[in-house]
């Protein structure tokens, strides 16, 4: 259940086949969902080469039409991580489940990997425990309706949910398979605190976040950003060409009224999330001591290579 996305609903069927219960994914009878259909069945088609349970993908099991509407069969499961998360009270998991939960979504990215797809929605709605009460937790990788070949991405794509998305893309620079890795860091940290990092719904505010955060990106990574100048300004004469727009800048040019919505204020990464989960309780906002080099977190955003 993803309530971010309005093209889909889902819904728990019976294969009258084999008298299995299954999840149907049904998108809607629009021209444009359509199209998001073929593109998502081409990518489940690439994934068949892939052993679903051993990469920890949800499996296909194909598709239909009813009437004009694409419905897409999977594999029924559990409960998203989101919820998860949320039967715990938001006090974030022990490190005995976060563990074997990281290993699987690693393991699950190594195979798109190996298939040159990028998933490019990965977050904790997308992510399905497969069975609740089993010890120890098992988790698959789902919803491909935004994956693509990393060979196909064009400058200037946007895809993804905003709070979970790496820089690269926020700046409309071509992203590759490690923009899958920056959101699994994210998902680590919701995982171990219980809440999202970054959990801003404009990008500004989620590149203000990661800046105050992990520094900002080098100058020749935003020379490359189709959209670097919508949040930055230039100055040639200044070290550090490029300058983060203030709040009353950008709300000036656009009307967008920065909102502060984080649970957390790092002013760096260096907190384990024992700590982190200490500090937080009843989640007030707190800063932590060193700030983490901006080139240690996404290897897609250094300046060598920007796609």
């Amino acid at each position: 259940n993803d309530p971010v996305r309005k093209d889909d609903s889902k819904t728990k069927c019976r294969d009258t086949k084999t008298n299995r219960a299954v999840a149907i994914k049904v998108n809607r009878n629009h021209p444009d969902t359509l199209q998001q259909a073929k593109l998502e069945i081409f990518i489940l088609e690439q994934l068949r080469r892939l052993d679903p349970d051993a990469a920890n993908i949800v499996k296909w099991n194909g598709f239909f039409h009813d009437g004009e509407r694409v419905c897409l069969n999977f594999e029924i499961l559990d409960q998203c991580l989101w919820d998860y998360i949320r039967d715990r009270k938001n006090q974030g998991l022990p490190i005995s489940e976060v563990r074997p939960i990281l290993h699987q979504l690693t393991n699950a990215l190594s195979h798109l990997g190996s298939v040159g797809i990028v998933h490019a929605d990965l977050k904790s709605r997308n992510i399905m425990v497969v069975n609740r009460h089993e010890s120890p937790i098992k988790v698959k990788l789902i919803d491909f309706g935004l994956a693509c070949p990393a060979s196909a991405v064009m400058p200037g794509d946007r895809v993804g949910t905003v709070g979970y998305s790496a820089p690269e893309v926020m700046l409309g620079i071509p992203y590759n398979e490690a923009a899958d890795m920056w959101s699994l860091g994210l998902v680590a940290v919701e995982l171990g605190t219980g809440v999202p990092l970054y959990p801003g719904r404009n990008y500004y505010d989620v590149l203000k976040f990661i800046i105050q955060t992990q520094g900002q990106p080098p100058d020749q990574v935003l020379d490359s950003g189709v959209y670097t100048e919508d949040y930055f300004i230039e100055d040639n004469y200044n070290q550090q060409r490029w300058t983060f727009k203030t709040d009353k800048q950008f709300q000036c040019e656009t009307g967008y009224k920065s909102l502060e919505t984080r649970y957390m204020k790092l002013t760096g990464t260096s907190n384990s999330c024992e700590n982190l989960k200490k500090k937080k309780k009843s989640l007030p906002i707190f800063k932590a001591e060193q700030r983490t080099p901006y080139h240690h977190i996404s290897p897609s955003i250094r300046p060598k290579t920007p796609c």
